[in-house]
């Protein structure tokens, strides 16, 4: 099945056909085996799903306006489907390539992550460090046409799946943030290896996974973009990753908080629906209402992105207000549910576990406070 993608409607709705035929009755299973099938990735790629942003010469739709990627999320978080892994793929490293490969690069991967045969992941977070790169210990060394590369990394999102994964290295010693390249590492390379999956609290079905790098010899042609500016990159690439962790925030609170809208009217409790007793109405209120500026917030900043004037500290704003609001969110609608919401396999519980990782990844909440109050000059 493929997506309808003439206007925002009819992509809408051919998005959310397409996951409740085809992914949704397999996810369960995915779920429970900590690791989607390589079918899901085809099964996207064929439907027009992955690198909508891309042009069509390496596979993809053309499709740059961010209000597809958007209703994607939206469909995706509402049929209950893994996010992380089509974020890395789809926001992360396809953009990534688009933008910095050269055209042979972008000729001999990006059909391929297009049509799902090959999954894209990306790897900066290493043992000893999180999200400064200027803590990077993973080092390259150039040795005629190809590079040696030894380190770890760890926390990878599409770590077992991934054949193709963008990796920051060290090439150069300098200044802090300084001596970063990226290298686009392959599957069967010499040198790579990866460990168990890692077992999660939740997003079970994205695999996450460390990598090993023992004299991994790396082609020169696999470099993207110029060597040592690596930090550049990521700087530039961050806006389009953080918009994309504030898209799945929103949608998921958005989606909590229905649903458990739902099961207030319904449920009751001293003979009446428990969402009467007033303070749970005065809460639900005021979340009602968080949430609401919280999709005026990304509507605008989906709007800034589109026109090229979306900044850095723009993103570690929305990043970091949205993903502590869908916590709020889950935590309150789980306790609105009692026991119900205590169990693993209920809605709200499974988006109460998956909120916690919000705040994480992509830059925590702390990280993100740092860039904000240097914007302010403190």
């Amino acid at each position: 099945m493929r997506v309808e993608i003439d206007n925002f409607d009819n992509y809408r709705k051919s998005c959310r056909e397409f996951l409740e035929s085809e992914i949704v009755p397999e996810h369960q299973r995915w779920e429970e085996n900590g690791l989607v099938e390589r079918s899901f990735w085809e099964k996207l790629g064929q439907s027009g799903l992955l690198g909508m942003s891309v042009t069509p010469e390496f596979g993809g739709l053309g499709k740059s306006d961010y209000r597809f990627a958007v209703i994607l999320t939206e469909e995706l978080i509402k049929s209950g489907v893994t996010v992380p892994g089509i974020v890395a793929h789809n926001d992360v490293v396809a953009s990534y390539i688009f933008a910095l490969g050269n055209e042979e690069q972008k000729k001999r991967w990006l059909p391929e992550l297009c049509s799902g045969k090959r999954v894209a992941a990306i790897a900066m977070t290493e043992p000893s460090g999180g999200s400064n790169t200027a803590d990077i210990k993973t080092v390259a060394t150039r040795q005629g046409d190809y590079y040696l590369v030894n380190g770890g990394k760890t926390y990878i999102t599409n770590g077992i799946n991934a054949d193709l994964i963008v990796v920051a290295v060290k090439t150069e010693q300098g200044q802090q943030g300084q001596g970063i390249s990226l290298l686009a590492i392959e599957r069967d390379m010499p040198g790579f290896s990866r460990g168990e999956p890692l077992k999660k609290i939740g997003w079970n079905g994205s695999d996450t996974a460390e990598l090993f790098f023992h004299d991994c010899k790396v082609p020169i042609t696999n470099l993207l973009g110029r060597e040592n500016l690596g930090n550049y990159y990521f700087m530039s690439a961050m806006p389009r990753e953080r918009l994309s962790i504030s898209t799945v925030a929103v949608a998921s609170a958005e989606h909590i908080l229905q649903s458990t809208l739902e099961y207030v009217k319904e449920r009751t409790a001293f003979n009446q629906p428990i969402g009467s007793f007033q303070y749970n109405r005065f809460m639900l209120a005021q979340l009602d209402t968080e949430v609401k500026i919280a999709r005026i917030y990304l509507d605008n900043a989906v709007d800034l992105f589109n026109q090229g004037l979306f900044s850095l500290v723009d993103a570690a704003r929305i990043k970091w207000w949205t993903t502590e609001l869908q916590m709020k969110v889950a935590d309150r609608c789980l306790q609105l549910h009692g026991g119900l919401g205590y169990l693993r396999d209920s809605t709200v519980g499974k988006n109460w576990l998956n909120s916690r990782a919000q705040t994480i990844y992509g830059g925590t909440s702390e990280v993100l406070q740092e860039i904000i109050s240097k914007s302010l000059g403190l």
